[in-house]
């Protein structure tokens, strides 16, 4: 892991190549607490919409949220749908100059109908798409492959996102990889549910999932030899140089031809909340990798670790170079990681909002970390499922607990709470109350231990709809009560 840290922190910006089926991502959010009496199923009552790219538009989402620059290469109708997904696109940094806008084809559209499960989580109730998959016309073809050979030349790797959605056929398909393949250009494919990967020949990489690599190969995958077995003969059909089978909570194969594969195992289990858009995060993070002249193992890691933050998230959220930087520290042991600055807090209370988690907010001195402390931020973090926990600098605690407090240091206090499995950020306030933190961030729950008789911005947090709950008391030794028993006792002399 250390390895991959060093090589990302020497990432840059650079500039790839996307060809595939670029589609847009409808979200309709709602609550639902009643059964319909016109027929036994759930009544959506409508909370909000939003609108994000899907499909292909989703790796160009990923490589530039991973850092780099992105040309967008494809085709969408001529209507509103391919208007508000250039928008998203043009509003993230991505050159949708070769976005093809064909009149009379539907553009792509898939609109998720997401419930609230428990008035928690996020969950999808149905999914209704547009969309047409017939082949495009030659002539549009010819644009394509010819805006496909300009930017070859000018790239290191062009990524192809393949959905089956009629861009991208076994004819059209192979002179265009043979075209970037002439020029120089790495070729790294995800390739569609299908039977056929002569599509993809002379492709760089090809990075299906388990089921698509047994699909491809005609081999079913039981045991490592059947693994190898697959692998190997999806390599020959597609006369690609390596293949990247994803294996779920397995992690990955990697298989470079003429070498000995390897398993490259995921660096810790991963609670699965939505598996939609982890294929395309991984091809996004192996472009961006390759692109930076990373080996396959590094990239392949890189691309393990990535897939892994995306099935904990709701939706298609594409995950940034700093949280992969973050999830890298965490899993070496640096928990500090977990402890950053309000402003940046901002931004990731925002993401993880976004992906449908419910956010929960406590603040405290946590001098001397003890075993009440730890039972109370358990029982807080089961409130919701994001813990932020604020701590008072070493200044505010002395104005209010007098100059001999704190004990122990801000700095060292909040690395203590970070290493708790149920605390997902520390952030530490220097003023004596944590009413600006509350108007910056505006959680859904505040929580407070039992024995406080009045909270500290229950009135700022219930004015927007927030829930301020207070936990029972839990039965433990106090901060206080340990520094007692210490001044008091025999040995007590430091």
């Amino acid at each position: 892991m250390h390895n991959i840290m060093k090589c990302l922190e020497g990432f840059g910006s650079p500039r790839v190549a996307l060809l595939g089926d670029f589609m847009l991502d409808r979200y309709v959010y709602g609550e639902v607490d009643r059964i319909s009496p016109e027929a036994p199923v759930p009544v959506l009552k409508v909370i909000r919409e939003e609108s994000r790219p899907g499909g292909a538009a989703n790796v160009a989402a990923g490589v530039l949220a991973l850092g780099g620059k992105i040309a967008c290469i494809g085709v969408v109708g001529q209507d509103h749908a391919a208007e508000e997904l250039a928008n998203l696109l043009v509003s993230t940094g991505a050159e949708t100059f070769s976005l093809i806008r064909l009149p009379g084809r539907a553009t792509s559209v898939k609109i998720r109908y997401v419930g609230l499960a428990q008035h928690r989580r996020a969950q999808q109730m149905i999914r209704v798409d547009h969309e047409e998959a017939q082949p495009v016309p030659d002539n549009v073809w010819a644009t394509v492959r010819s805006a496909v050979s300009a930017e070859a030349r000018k790239v290191p790797v062009l990524a192809i996102e393949d959905y089956n959605k009629g861009v991208l056929t076994e004819d059209s398909c192979p002179p265009i990889i043979a075209d970037a393949r002439q020029a120089g250009c790495q070729v790294i494919v995800d390739p569609a549910l299908i039977d056929n990967y002569r599509r993809y020949r002379g492709a760089t990489l090809l990075t299906p999932n388990r089921y698509e690599c047994e699909l491809a190969s005609g081999i079913q995958i039981v045991d490592e030899p059947s693994l190898v077995a697959a692998a190997q003969r999806v390599l020959e059909i597609a006369d690609a140089e390596a293949i990247l089978v994803t294996l779920d909570k397995e992690g990955c194969f990697l298989q470079p031809r003429g070498e000995t594969g390897r398993r490259i195992p995921a660096p810790k289990p991963r609670a699965v909340y939505d598996v939609t858009g982890a294929g395309d995060m991984v091809l996004a993070a192996l472009v961006v990798a390759r692109a930076e002249g990373c080996d396959w193992g590094a990239s392949a890691m890189l691309a393990n670790v990535v897939g892994g933050l995306e099935v904990e998230r709701f939706g298609v959220v594409p995950t940034t170079r700093r949280e992969v930087h973050d999830e890298l520290r965490h899993l070496v042991g640096l928990r500090g990681a977990k402890v950053i600055q309000r402003h940046r807090l901002a931004e990731e209370i925002q993401r993880r909002r976004a992906t449908g988690d419910l956010v929960v907010f406590t603040n405290g001195c946590f001098d001397l970390l003890h075993m009440g402390h730890v039972r109370y931020l358990q029982q807080a973090r089961e409130l919701g499922s994001c813990l932020v926990v604020a701590i008072n600098s070493d200044d505010s605690v002395r104005r209010l607990k007098g100059d001999a407090r704190p004990i122990i240091g801000q700095d060292e206090r909040a690395e203590m709470l970070g290493s708790l499995e149920c605390v997902d950020y520390v952030t530490i306030f220097d003023e004596d109350t944590p009413t600006e933190l509350l108007e910056l961030l505006r959680p859904e729950i505040l929580a407070k231990g039992g024995s406080t008789p009045h909270v500290v911005g229950r009135e700022l947090v219930e004015s927007y709809g927030g829930r301020v709950l207070t936990l029972d008391l839990v039965e433990g030794p106090s901060t206080t009560k340990i520094i007692e028993r210490i001044m008091n006792s025999d040995d007590g002399q430091g």
